[in-house]
């Protein structure tokens, strides 16, 4: 199974963006990202799979998923 997680965008570097989820901070590449009219900022929420930036989400919805996630574990 496969699983991808919301991830709040804390820096960006080139096609690189640090990300928190739930506390933990990791980097992920924005290579899958579809660059073309998704415009990031800091403070903005990622779906975050195998490394990979590949969807942005609206925070509202990440931050549901991650109560979820959290309720569940």
């Amino acid at each position: 199974m496969c699983l991808g997680v919301p991830g709040e965008v804390v820096e960006m570097d080139g096609d690189t963006v640090l990300v928190d989820v739930g506390g933990t901070r990791r980097r992920a590449s924005l290579m899958l990202l579809d660059a073309e009219g998704v415009e990031l900022t800091p403070g903005d929420y990622v779906i975050v799979h195998a490394g990979f930036a590949i969807q942005k989400v609206d925070e509202q919805a990440a931050l549901e998923t991650l109560r979820l996630m959290k309720d569940i574990s």
